[in-house]
């Protein structure tokens, strides 16, 4: 079907991936948690976008590039696993801030972190993202199709609204869950302070992450 090869296990197996916990979905959630569905859709297009990134490298022959020059990978390998430790400690300790404060003082905002941004470079650093894109993404284009760029545009396609549908869900959630936790300060505290060691954890599995 226009050069794409068993649709059918594409389209399962790329949902399964997208159901996978991971820091790009982990950090949509947390941001329509802490700052509204506007900020949350922010993070969610930076996601898009670096998806989009990755679909059109894949699609230009990258991954015989990465596997020709292994110390590429690793390179975008550490970046991104030292930009998820960053976020996972500025949280924790922003979180450890707030919860010092007086419980009658205002509770400071957070900082702003520009949601767009930093979800476009989780996304394009994520080594996990990457092997999706040039490992499993590739292998469902038939080698023989005339048009390999109509093959590619349709996959790409079923990734990115496999994507929206789930983080737009992640999203709502991650409201009602603001909602829930706006009066229930030290609840709140835990969860924030959670999600920066979950970030911290995903660095670490990133870092030994392997192209093979």
């Amino acid at each position: 079907m226009l050069g794409v090869t068993n649709p059918w296990t594409y389209l399962l197996g790329t949902a399964a991936i997208v159901l996978l916990p991971g820091p790009n979905s982990l950090y949509v959630l947390s941001v329509a948690a802490r700052r509204g569905v506007r900020d949350g859709y922010r993070g969610a297009a930076g996601v898009w976008l670096g998806d989009a990134v990755l679909m059109v490298l894949s699609a230009g022959g990258v991954a015989s590039l990465l596997h020709t020059y292994p110390w590429l990978f690793l390179l975008v390998k550490y970046a991104g696993a030292g930009y998820l430790a960053y976020l996972g400690i500025r949280l924790v300790v922003d979180t450890v801030r707030r919860l010092r404060a007086p419980a009658s003082a205002p509770q400071p905002e957070p900082p702003a972190d520009r949601p767009f941004r930093r979800a476009l470079v989780i996304s394009m650093l994520n080594p996990k993202a990457i092997l999706f894109f040039v490992s499993f993404f590739i292998q469902f284009v038939d080698p023989g199709y005339a048009h390999p760029a109509v093959s590619f545009l349709l996959l790409g396609i079923v990734a990115e609204v496999l994507s929206a549908i789930y983080l737009s869900v992640l999203i709502f959630a991650g409201r009602y869950l603001a909602e829930q936790f706006r009066s229930r300060r030290k609840l709140a505290a835990g969860l924030s302070t959670s999600v920066g060691g979950l970030f911290l954890a995903f660095s670490i599995k990133l870092a030994t992450a392997s192209i093979s």
